[in-house]
This record gives structure tokens, sequence and C-alpha cells, in this order.
């Protein structure tokens, strides 16, 4: 067996060599997705099947590993699906994005925040500033139409018809009565028949993402992306929205790249992925 003799991390705590070594072939399986044979299984964990086999046996013993007795091939065993079901429920969509905002604020240059379905509809639940002079802020507790913003057509384009279609028509109804009042608000403009919404959605789920472009408040726009749980249902936007003339919506500009690699982050945090895919499919 492999030295097990400590050695400090670089955060200066002190560590197991043995268990980072053995863990590698335990990131194997779970990048793999699949039953592997020893001597693969080592390769893609960077050591001999000699050295791979005592971690493999001590894996099994516990249950973190199990071998197939008509291939010889190693598989996740039942410790690790317990671990890994245990962790999904456990797992926060919020708490695990809330620490990127910082950080999407000052790669985006805009105000970004998180968006979750609540119980009026797509809801603000946190929010980061810009670092830019100018930029337009969301408040905590701020709900978003659902037909004419970017966290709206989002969820819109990913949760259930039977889900979103009243809310629409609520809002629609809503948008035909509306007409310039004694303060001077602006008459709202009538939103389509939900058939028409539906096409719009089309273009939502082919980009993958929202967008809105100065459709609510004139000079505003704004991108959302998705985070999906390890079921495939969507649970949270990550949304960025800043003055139309500084901010790049282009499906495939700078903002949209950031987002969606930041929600793809959280959602595999979340057991959203291939793997996770391949073994709910086995």
């Amino acid at each position: 067996m492999a030295n097990s003799a400590g050695k400090r991390t670089s955060g200066g705590r002190r560590g197991i060599q043995s268990v980072e070594v053995g863990g590698r072939l335990l990131h194997a399986l779970a990048h793999h997705g699949r039953a592997m044979a020893l001597k693969d299984l080592a390769a893609d964990a960077g050591m001999t099947a000699a050295k791979a086999h005592p971690y493999l046996v001590s894996f099994g013993h516990i249950g973190l590993v199990e071998q197939d007795r008509t291939s010889g091939r190693y598989a996740l065993g039942p410790l690790a699906l317990q671990l890994g079901l245990i962790s999904l429920q456990q797992a926060d969509p919020v708490r695990i994005a809330a620490p990127l905002l910082p950080d999407l604020a000052a790669r985006t240059g805009h105000t970004v925040a998180l968006v979750v379905w609540g119980g009026r509809g797509p809801t603000i639940v946190l929010r980061e500033a810009s670092p830019s002079a100018v930029h337009v802020d969301m408040r905590h507790g701020t709900v978003f139409s659902i037909a004419g913003t970017a966290s709206g057509r989002l969820f819109a384009a990913n949760l259930p018809v039977d889900v979103i279609r009243p809310i629409y028509e609520a809002e629609r109804a809503s948008s035909l009565r509306t007409r310039r009042g004694d303060n001077g608000a602006a008459t709202t403009v009538p939103l389509p028949a939900w058939r028409s919404f539906e096409s719009d959605l089309i273009e939502v789920r082919r980009h993958g993402l929202g967008r809105s472009e100065g459709a609510v408040v004139a000079g505003v726009s704004a991108l959302s992306a998705p985070v999906f749980d390890h079921r495939g249902a969507m649970v949270l936007a990550l949304t960025a929205i800043g003055p139309s003339a500084a901010f790049d919506a282009r499906w495939t500009g700078r903002v949209a790249s950031v987002l969606r690699d930041a929600a793809q982050s959280v959602s595999a945090r979340l057991g959203h992925g291939p793997v996770m895919a391949r073994g709910i499919a086995n």
C-alpha cells in the first residue's frame, strides 16, 4: 500500500496522501459513469494495476466500490450511491450559487441576481450590484413578469405549461386593462395571445438563455441562464441586467458566455450533467 504519511495542502492543513491517491480511482469511476476493467481504471487514475488493486479491495470492504463477479469490472458501490443521494438532498442551489455573484458582477460589469420560482413567479433572492458607476439596481423580493423579462421567459421555457399559462393569461389580461392613469404612467402594450408567446419560447430553448432588450423598462437589457438539478428541473436563474447602451445582449457575447459557464458549474454541483444522466439511465 502506498505511503500514508500526511502531507500539507496549499492551505496548510495536513492530509492523508494515500487517501488522496486512492480518491483518484473513485474520481475516475464517477467521471466515466460505468463499470471499468482494472487496467483501464488504473490507467485513468495515473497508476499501475498493481498499485490500484489494494485500494479497490479496501474500497470494496466499506462499500465505496463493488466488483462484478462475472466480468471482474469495478463500479461505484452502495455506500457511494448513498453518499451521492444524501449530497443531492443537502444541495442548496442558492447557497452554492451565492458566492459566485461578486465575481459575476465584476466579469460582466453589470448587476447580477439569483432568481428562484416563488409563489408569484420569478423572484429575486440575492443580488450583487454592478461595479460600474452607471448600473441598474434590483431589489430583493422583486417579482419578474414572465412575459417581458429575461428571467421570466427562461422559467416559462423550462417549467410545465400548466404552471406558466395561467400566469401568462393573468399578465395578458392586466395588460389589456391598463390605461394611462392620473399619475402619468405609460400605457402597457397589450401582450399577444398565448400561441404567440409559445413561439417566443422556442428561441429561448434554442439558445438556452432568456433575453430582454428594453421590453419592460426602456433602455434596460438583461440575459438569464438556467441552473438545473439532478432531475433536470430548472431551480434557479442567474441574471445579469444593465443599461442597454452598455449591455452585450448577443446570444454568443461575453455576458452570455460568463452566465452560461457559471450556471453550468452550479448545475454540475447539483448533480446535473452527462455522468448523472448515464447513472439514471442505467
